[in-house]
């Protein structure tokens, strides 16, 4: 990577954070904020679905809209609201507020990490394309071991000052957009923005059978892991007997499996064909996930035994990410921004619903949390293996 490169793949790599950071840094504050708004477990867990399920419908619009004002506006607008409703969340005097301010980040947060795929693509072709996601896909990792620790930290003064330091993160990352990124979508080559224009490219898209199937591959994977992100106030708290200072004991170990990943696909970018690093990719993920079932199943709950093999597993999802979100990219170069939207949609319908749904019925034993990983890495591999980018010679 050219030296001149390094710090367009920072500022992509902090706009890509912020979703991460959005989730995570607050996770260590759960009981504090429940007991702070007078509510449950329950209630505060649902924000994060108030902040998933209005991030992954407006992801429909941000690459849209990139495509059409350009890349940096898109960024103004999204972070500028972005800072705004961190502000409300940490003064929020109930949770009802606290949700609603939740769904205004979540609507706003995805304006960074959408743009930031699209521009990536822009910016860098072939196997430089590949290294530089897998830098970029590596720093990301980071945000989530650093979150909540840095959330127990902020702890210790009072859960308001956590969105206050997403507030700040957030104005950072786009004084950093605006001085350092380029404009990527010059006014010739940019679409007129209309729901008309909207629903035919998102008709192409999913319509594009190999383009929803590497999608779908790429979140289920993300998903496996991400249960025990969301699960995490109750899978570190009560099962694991942690407090939520010690939540690093999760987030480091498997962010650390997650750069170990990334850096192998960067060093097998132009070395290895994709179908082979795939291919890899899942016989490990495979492999780790059958072990932590059973390692769930027959012994006693200690986080040694039930946070390594999320770690593990992490390395092999990591591997196989940057292909498969730049094959998915690739299929359609003249709306790449839309179609970093549908990404990120369908990564994020999947998270919207193991929030919701999936982890609070599998969070109450490490077994549960272990079958639905199981669960998630099958639905990727059964569509991982419809797709031509499996079948390629």
């Amino acid at each position: 990577m050219k030296p001149h490169s390094n710090i367009l793949v920072y500022v992509l790599a902090s706009l890509a954070a912020l979703a991460p950071f959005a989730i995570d840094t607050y996770l260590p504050a759960f009981h504090a904020m429940r007991d702070s708004l007078a509510t449950s477990d329950l209630h505060i867990q649902q924000s994060l679905t108030f902040y998933l399920l209005p991030y992954a419908a407006m992801t429909l619009w941000h690459g849209a809209i990139s495509d059409e004002i350009g890349r940096i506006a898109t960024i103004k607008w999204g972070l500028s609201i972005f800072v705004l409703a961190s502000i409300g969340c940490a003064f929020a005097p109930n949770v009802e507020t606290l949700w609603f301010f939740r769904a205004l980040q979540g609507a706003s947060g995805g304006a960074g990490n959408t743009v930031a795929r699209a521009m990536v693509r822009d910016l860098f072709e072939g196997a430089q394309a590949q290294r530089v996601m897998a830098t970029i896909q590596m720093l990301f990792g980071i945000a989530p071991a650093v979150a909540p620790i840095i959330g127990g930290v902020l702890l210790g003064f009072h859960w308001q000052a956590i969105f206050i330091f997403l507030a700040i993160y957030a104005a950072i990352s786009l004084w950093a957009a605006v001085t350092f990124l380029p404009e990527t979508m010059p006014p010739e080559k940019r679409l007129k923005l209309s729901s008309k224009n909207v629903l035919a490219s998102y008709k192409t898209i999913f319509g594009d059978a190999e383009f929803a199937k590497l999608c779908i591959a790429s979140g289920a994977n993300f998903s496996a892991f991400f249960v025990y992100v969301l699960g995490s106030p109750i899978f570190l708290g009560k099962l694991l007997g942690l407090t939520p200072q010690q939540y690093g004991y999760l987030f480091i170990p498997t962010v650390t499996g997650m750069v170990l990943g990334s850096y192998l696909a960067r060093r097998a970018a132009g070395k290895y064909a994709a179908r082979k690093v795939i291919k890899t990719a899942y016989i490990w993920m495979g492999v780790v996930v059958l072990l932590n079932v059973a390692v769930c199943y027959w012994l006693p709950a200690k986080p040694i035994y039930n946070i390594l093999p999320v770690a593990l597993f992490n390395v092999g999802m990591a591997l196989a990410m940057p292909i498969l979100s730049l094959a998915s990219l690739d299929r359609h170069p003249r709306i790449r921004g839309t179609a970093a939207s549908g990404q990120a949609f369908i990564q994020m319908i999947l998270s919207t619903v193991s929030a919701g749904l999936v982890v609070p019925l599998v969070w109450g034993s490490v077994l549960g949390l272990a079958v639905a990983m199981l669960a998630y890495l099958l639905l990727g591999w059964l569509v991982m293996r419809q797709t031509k980018l499996w079948k390629s010679n």
